[in-house]
């Protein structure tokens, strides 16, 4: 904490594999108390939803497995992260539903402005780093972050993280071209018709707004 090394003599460090092994060794007597109720749920180390047909019948749940936890297995129960809601209100493990009488999965909104905020700083337009490494960066992590959501049904968002990215991405090489010469001759060697070099290798406006232009893309 605040650059501090020290010795941790109580839990265990965050994000390491002891914790979820614990927590799967811990409560699966919450996994066997709930098939004996017959509940539909899903459960990953301490991170578990429970199904059911009816907010009333969640708040029901809610309670008898809260008293269960804490009075049998001597737990603790975080109560302000626990609540009765309907599923594509609440995420597990980074994923969550779509709105659907046929529901999908989907990635979570948290998960999105996560990845987004990543992106955002790997393609900073203030950082002077080579497009080389910008994408060795990008493919290293997208690589890990594409693998993990592959079980979303929503394919469309990783077009739409393609697409944004490209643009981002296009944004950075405008950025670099600064005078307005090297713009339109830069276009004219890819293909572009001298009026539209021209033209856009002039132009005024945003960087993020001609990294969209048909011209750029």
């Amino acid at each position: 904490m605040n650059g501090v090394v020290y010795d941790a003599e109580e839990g265990t460090p965050q994000g390491g594999p002891l914790s979820p092994l614990l927590s799967n060794i811990l409560l699966d007597k919450v996994d066997k108390e709930l098939e004996r109720r017959g509940h539909k749920f899903v459960r990953y180390a301490d991170d578990c939803n429970i199904y059911m047909k009816s907010k009333k019948a969640g708040e029901r749940v809610m309670n008898s497995i809260t008293c269960f936890i804490e009075q049998k297995l001597k737990l603790k129960v975080n109560r302000e992260k626990s609540a009765v809601d309907r599923p594509w209100k609440r995420k597990f493990l980074g994923f969550s539903f779509t709105v659907n009488k046929k529901p999908k999965v989907r990635i979570a909104n948290e998960s999105i402005k996560r990845i987004k905020a990543r992106i955002r700083e790997l393609t900073s337009r203030s950082k002077s780093i080579p497009m080389e490494v910008r994408i060795e960066k990008l493919n290293q992590y997208l690589t890990g972050w594409c693998g993990y959501f592959a079980l979303a049904d929503t394919p469309s968002k990783f077009k739409e993280f393609d697409e944004w990215i490209r643009r981002r991405l296009r944004m950075i090489e405008w950025k670099q071209r600064k005078k307005p010469r090297i713009r339109v001759r830069k276009l004219k060697d890819l293909g572009v018709p001298d009026q539209k070099a021209y033209e856009w290798g002039n132009s005024r406006k945003k960087y993020w707004r001609i990294a969209s232009s048909p011209i750029l893309h």
